[in-house]
């Protein structure tokens, strides 16, 4: 594969850092380039974080020296990379402005952030879920003007949990999903030195995240129509969303019902054998078993199982009939590995093995 030159554009925060980790020694994507606000700009990366590195490994050495750039500067950034990761803390317009014009720009964006989520020509990606939604980008650079330039989006970090573990079943006909998720701190950038509040605590409330987890599933099951992705009609989802006193790992408790009840045998069953473009193309990233069932009743568990597969994995238990609802089961993702930075780097390594970076 031939190898890329990218850059970081919210270099100094919490997901920004954790790209920086993933990109370490990437055999496809060289980090050349870091970029945030202007405060941090021109400053060298350790200047600039110093004690703020919140990684549980050190800081690379490879990029302590390199001075950060200013990511309002886009045709200096630009000029020096193939595509750029982003995950800035702004308001939501003006991520949508900077995305935009760092495409305009003819420099591809890889988003961790939610503003461009809903625009209909922009692909959401789950790489195993939805890898076709990339051949919208066509239809985005018409718009756009542009030969290279587009933005691509991860969806939301607590979908990462439940979404891949309905997917295998939507052949039986999914009619209703209520969802619970219970979702760690790092999801809001925090630390629990930063986040004094959650400790001996639940706050029953993540802004925006019950109406990201009810609409965003409908567009990753949506499907291309003419210059737009048109999300699916169905099922009906209900979430709520709390925020519990958890480092890393967003868990779902999911109820199901279907159209066609299948038995508990062809769930499981659905589950092992399931898998999608990321581990068909073997990118780097991509976990070699994607879905992983626990037998055990306590399983799976944050502390235990966030890391399965460095993080990119979904972990799956307590599957069992309900009373209301057809089944039950719990599920867990890493919220900033497959959730948020390691997701959007297998979306850019599906991006590369399918050409668009060239």
């Amino acid at each position: 594969m031939k190898q890329y030159n990218v850059g970081v554009i919210g270099a100094t925060g919490m997901v920004g850092q954790r790209f920086i980790t993933l990109l370490e020694n990437h055999p496809w994507f060289n980090l050349v380039a870091l970029a945030a606000s202007t405060r941090s700009a021109g400053k060298t990366y350790d200047e600039a974080v110093g004690s703020r590195w919140l990684m549980k490994t050190p800081m690379p050495e490879s990029v302590k020296k390199m001075v950060v750039l200013d990511a309002a500067n886009v045709e200096e950034v630009a000029a020096k990379v193939d595509f750029v990761f982003c995950a800035v803390n702004m308001k939501k317009d003006e991520i949508k402005a900077l995305e935009e014009a760092y495409a305009k720009a003819e420099c591809p964006v890889v988003s961790n952030n939610s503003a461009h989520r809903f625009t209909p020509d922009v692909p959401m990606v789950v790489p195993e879920i939805n890898a076709d939604h990339i051949d919208i980008i066509p239809a985005q650079r018409k718009r756009l003007g542009t030969k290279r330039g587009f933005v691509a989006v991860k969806s939301n970090c607590s979908l990462q949990s439940y979404v891949p573990a309905l997917h295998p079943l939507r052949k039986y006909g999914i009619s209703d999903v209520l969802v619970c998720t219970y979702q760690a701190i790092s999801g809001a950038g925090k630390t629990f030195e930063t986040f004094p509040d959650i400790l001996d605590n639940v706050i029953p409330y993540i802004g925006g995240e019950e109406e990201k987890s009810e609409q965003e599933p409908l567009k990753l099951w949506g499907r291309i129509e003419g210059d737009k992705i048109v999300s699916a009609e169905s099922p009906r989802f209900t979430a709520q969303c709390l925020r519990v006193p958890v480092s890393d790992g967003h868990m779902g408790a999911v109820f199901v019902r279907f159209e066609n009840k299948p038995s508990k045998e062809e769930i499981l069953q659905a589950w092992k054998e399931f898998h999608g473009p990321a581990q068909d193309l073997d990118l780097p990233s991509a976990p070699k078993q994607f879905l992983h069932y626990f037998e055990e009743n306590d399983r799976p568990q944050p502390k235990l199982d966030r890391m399965l597969e460095n993080g990119m994995a979904v972990s799956i238990g307590r599957l069992r009939e309900d009373n209301q609802y057809d089944y039950k089961f719990v599920c867990l993702s890493h919220n900033t590995l497959r959730g948020a930075a390691g997701g959007a780097v297998l979306l850019a390594e599906l991006l590369a093995a399918k050409g668009y970076f060239d």
